[in-house]
C-alpha cells in the first residue's frame, strides 16, 4: 500500500514539473499563473500583457501589451517604463504619477500573458527554434527541450550569444565536459533573448 502511494505521489510530482518545463511556441504564451508560481519578482519584458486596473474608474481599467521598446502608454500618464520592473514596480509608479489627477487612487496590476522570456537554440539540434518558457532556464536545459544534439554535433564547440548593452558575446559552452562532471559553471541561466548556437 505504502509503495502505491508513494507511485502516486511520484507521478503527480513528474507530471507538474513537465507541465511547468513544456517549451511554448512562437506565438504563444504562458499563462501567468505558471510564472507567477514559480518567479514571484518575475521582471517583465516586450509582449507581455498586464491588466491595470483603477478602483471605481472604468474608463482607466485596461489591458496594456508592453511594446518592443519596454514602455507601455496608459491614459493621463503618458508612457510608464515596464521592461525589466516588476508587477509592484509598475504599480507604485502608476499611483506615483496618477495622484495628479486622482485622490488616493487605488491601483492595481498583473500580469494576464506572458511572451518575454524566450530563448532560441539553432544548429545541430533535434528541435530548433524559438521557445517561450515560464521558469528560467540553463544551457542543458535548453538543448533538452531542443530535443538533445544530433550525431554531428560539434558538442565542445556550443556557443551561447547575449546581447549586452547592444554587443554580441559569445559565451563557450563545452557539452561534452559538462558530460563527464568536469567545469559544471558553464551551464549558466540564459537570459531573455539568448541564443543556444550548435555547431
Amino acid at each position: 500500500m505504502l509503495r502505491s502511494v508513494r507511485t502516486l505521489v511520484g507521478v503527480g510530482v513528474m507530471a507538474a514539473v513537465t507541465m511547468a518545463a513544456m517549451p511554448v511556441r512562437a506565438g504563444d504564451a504562458i499563462p501567468a499563473s505558471v510564472v507567477s508560481e514559480l518567479e514571484p519578482g518575475y521582471r517583465l519584458g516586450a509582449e507581455d500583457v498586464l491588466l491595470v486596473s483603477v478602483w471605481k474608474d472604468e474608463q482607466l481599467t485596461r489591458e496594456v501589451v508592453v511594446r518592443p521598446d519596454g514602455m507601455f502608454s496608459f491614459p493621463l500618464v503618458g508612457d510608464i517604463q515596464a521592461e525589466n520592473q516588476t508587477v509592484d514596480d509598475i504599480r507604485g509608479d502608476l499611483v506615483k504619477r496618477l495622484t495628479k489627477y486622482i485622490p488616493n487612487p487605488n491601483v492595481s496590476v498583473a500580469v494576464t500573458k506572458v511572451a518575454s522570456y524566450k530563448v532560441y537554440v539553432v544548429g545541430r539540434v533535434n528541435k530548433p527554434g524559438e521557445y517561450v518558457i515560464g521558469h528560467y532556464t540553463d544551457v542543458l536545459q535548453a538543448l533538452s527541450l531542443a530535443g538533445g544534439l544530433t550525431p554531428f554535433a560539434g558538442e565542445n564547440d556550443i556557443k551561447v550569444m547575449r546581447r549586452v548593452r547592444g554587443a554580441q558575446q559569445a559565451i563557450p559552452f563545452r557539452y561534452g565536459d559538462i558530460r563527464k562532471g568536469r567545469d559544471l559553471e558553464q551551464n549558466i541561466l540564459l537570459q531573455r533573448g539568448d541564443v543556444v548556437m550548435v555547431p
